[in-house]
């Protein structure tokens, strides 16, 4: 990182890859027995349901976060995106990833997987405070401080 300039993708790629590594992983065991499966038969359409609902506004987030708010742009710039998808969430290429990783879950339809998304969201937001919001805090000060106040990092308020 350049001083006083974010990298384009941060940490993003060892983040997004360990999550994607965990998710097919956890899949392909499940899918073959090779770890307990357990599910629940009155729920399985709705589950299937769910994860593509999941893997489609994962996509959508992304494709809003990458495309129309002009992330690469904006992040050569230095500018402070809130804007566009980023005035919902704070990180919706994060968010994105977290929703695809939850749907593919969900599509397994073992109920036993279901921790993998609460340990993805703690495993980002610890790393986005650690690293990410931290540049960002510090190169956009109060600016981004306030704006962190009011938008969530990966799930949009609803009140």
């Amino acid at each position: 990182m350049e001083e006083n300039h974010l990298p384009v993708f941060g940490i993003g790629p060892y983040l997004i890859s360990a999550i994607g590594i965990v998710t097919i992983t956890s899949f392909i065991l499940s899918y073959y027995h090779l770890i307990p499966v357990f599910k629940m038969d009155e729920l399985n359409m709705v589950l299937i349901i769910l994860g593509i609902i999941l893997i489609v506004l994962g996509a959508i987030c992304w494709l809003l976060a990458v495309f129309n708010s002009n992330f690469d742009k904006n992040v050569k710039e230095n500018n402070l995106i809130t804007t566009g998808i980023y005035v919902y969430i704070r990180h919706p290429i994060y968010a994105s990833f977290l929703y695809i990783a939850t749907g593919i879950i969900s599509i397994t339809q073992n109920i036993i997987l279901f921790v993998l998304p609460v340990l993805f969201w703690a495993f980002l937001s610890i790393s986005m405070k650690k690293t990410e919001e931290k540049w960002l805090a510090d190169l956009y000060g109060n600016d981004y401080i306030e704006y962190s106040k009011k938008v969530n990092r990966f799930i949009p308020k609803v009140i």
